[in-house]
């Protein structure tokens, strides 16, 4: 699967110093997603990067800890939206829009990095594995209060909660393995779409 050049990868990654650091991540976000973990190589990494393999272990002991640091920022990014808008306000319907919207669009607009995110997990070794797991698991928890919020209130005629959870997280998130940024609908439209989608999971009929 190709990379789209149009993803902003840079600014996805602008907190990451030194510049260095930041570009073997823009490497390998790039090389995992369009060859897979288990296919890339170091020194296809450091190519990308412009530098040599050598100066690559200056930052990044193995290539399993580039992906960590990938993993890692980028469950803590997605797990911050779904905080803010658990504690937006407004209704549990207001919230679970805005959560789903939110999830949606990041899943879109850096599609490329939600792939590797989303669908290398199983690369990591034991430790970082387990680290990015609880992220998850803390992703879902915000997920599952919203609409537990929605069941108590009668907004929301759910009748598996935790089952309903995974299905709207999923759901978001395998927008990261097709998103096209040459098709019709831009990352708000497809947020947009899937809010009301999910909304109409979850009332009643």
């Amino acid at each position: 699967m190709d990379v789209e050049a149009t993803e902003p990868n840079t600014e996805a990654w602008s907190d990451i110093t030194p510049d260095a650091a930041r570009r073997l991540v823009i490497a390998a976000v790039e090389a995992f997603a369009e060859r897979g973990y288990h296919a890339t190589t170091t020194r296809d990494i450091a190519g990308r990067a412009g530098m040599s393999p050598a100066a690559l272990y200056i930052h990044y002991k193995t290539k399993e800890q580039l992906l960590y640091q990938i993993s890692s920022v980028g469950h803590q990014r997605s797990l911050a939206l779904l905080r803010q808008a658990a504690e937006s306000g407004g209704t549990p319907a207001d919230r679970l829009g805005t959560a789903v919207r939110s999830f949606v669009r990041w899943h879109a607009e850096y599609h490329t990095t939600g792939r590797v995110v989303q669908y290398e997990l199983g690369a990591l070794g034991p430790e970082h594995h387990t680290e990015i797991v609880e992220l998850r698991r803390r992703s879902e928890a915000v997920m599952r209060s919203i609409i537990e919020d929605g069941v108590r209130s009668g907004d929301f005629d759910v009748l598996d909660v935790s089952g309903t959870t995974l299905a709207v997280l999923s759901l978001c998130i395998d927008v990261a393995r097709w998103f096209n940024p040459a098709g019709r609908r831009t990352p708000d439209e497809i947020g947009e779409l899937y809010a009301d989608l999910v909304l109409r999971m979850v009332r009643p009929v």
